[in-house]
Formats: structure tokens, sequence, C-alpha cells
């Protein structure tokens, strides 16, 4: 039940980001993200550890999307943070995807090579949709796919290896860091 549960949650957070953006009230989508952050991170056996789990895909985004803004690649219409960094709801995005690898995503821990060509195609799709629905803009669509693809396809796997070492609901890991402190 958990699994879907998170299943369900990342999409409604994805909508609520990508038409909040859409609609020029992005503050709407990263505060129902961060809500859903919250639920997530209360129903940790180890809320620390998917915590720090959730920053670093934070700060992993903010980077890569920052990096997609100074490249000419895509150009963001709402809520860009001072200086040309990242919009805050795509940050709190990565933060909402961070919270499916330990367990809607959590098959894939042990398929590494196939996080890197789900990341290739999944991550250029939702680009593609939140273009669509007007939350970015893609300065030169194929080229801006074509990046957006090779990027999620190194940080997918990434992520998964990190999502392994910071896994907040695995029994065995709870188990473990009770009895040791």
């Amino acid at each position: 039940m958990a699994v879907l549960a998170n299943f369900i949650l990342f999409q409604l957070g994805w909508f609520a980001c990508v038409l909040g953006a859409s609609s020029a009230l992005p503050w709407a989508g990263t505060g129902i993200a961060l809500l859903i952050v919250g639920w997530h991170l209360s129903r940790a056996a180890q809320p620390r550890r998917e915590l720090v789990l959730i920053l670093a895909a934070g700060a992993v985004g903010l980077f890569f999307e920052t990096l997609l803004i100074s490249s000419g690649t895509v150009h963001y219409p709402h809520g860009v943070l001072p200086g040309g960094l990242a919009p805050h709801w795509m940050v709190a995005l990565w933060m909402l995807f961070a919270t499916t690898l330990n367990l809607s995503l959590a098959w894939l821990k042990r398929r590494v090579a196939l996080a890197a060509v789900l990341g290739a195609i999944g991550g250029p799709l939702a680009y593609a949709g939140g273009a669509k629905l007007g939350a970015l803009v893609f300065v030169h669509e194929a080229t801006g796919l074509l990046a957006i693809g090779a990027g999620w396809a190194l940080l997918t796997p990434l992520l998964i290896l990190l999502a392994r070492r910071l896994d907040g609901f695995s029994p065995a890991l709870a188990g473990m860091e009770s009895r040791h402190g």
C-alpha cells in the first residue's frame, strides 16, 4: 500500500508543480510538493536517511536545472531563483522524485543499468509533458531533449546508488541503526 500511495502522491506532486508553474503560481506547486515530502518523511522508519537523500537530490536538481538554464537549453518562465538558479518548483520536483527511490522505484536498486535507460527515456518525456503544459520552454527542442536524456541517464543511476545507502524505509537498515546508535 505504501508503494502505491508513494506513486500516486508523486504524480499529484508533479502535476501540482507543473500546473502551478504554467499558471504563474509556482509557489503553490512547491508548497504541495514539500507537504508530500514532509508526509513521506513522517512515514519513514529512518527519516534522517530519507531527508539526506531528498536534500541530495534537491542539490543535484539545482545544479542540473541551473546548467540547463545557463547553457540556453531550457527557459523557465516562472519561479526562477535569484542569480539565474533553477526554479524552486523544479528543485521541489527533484526532491519529490527522491521520495520514490526507496518505495515505488526501489526495484531499480538492483538494476542500475535499467535505471540509466529509464532515466534517458523518462526524463525527456517528463520535460516534454511539462513544456506542453506551459511550465517550461525549450530553446531548441531536439537539443534540449537530448541534453535532458543524457543528464537523466547519468543522474538516475547516481540517485539510485545513493538511495541504496540512504534507505529510510528498509526494515533491515532500521534495525541495524537502532542497535548501533
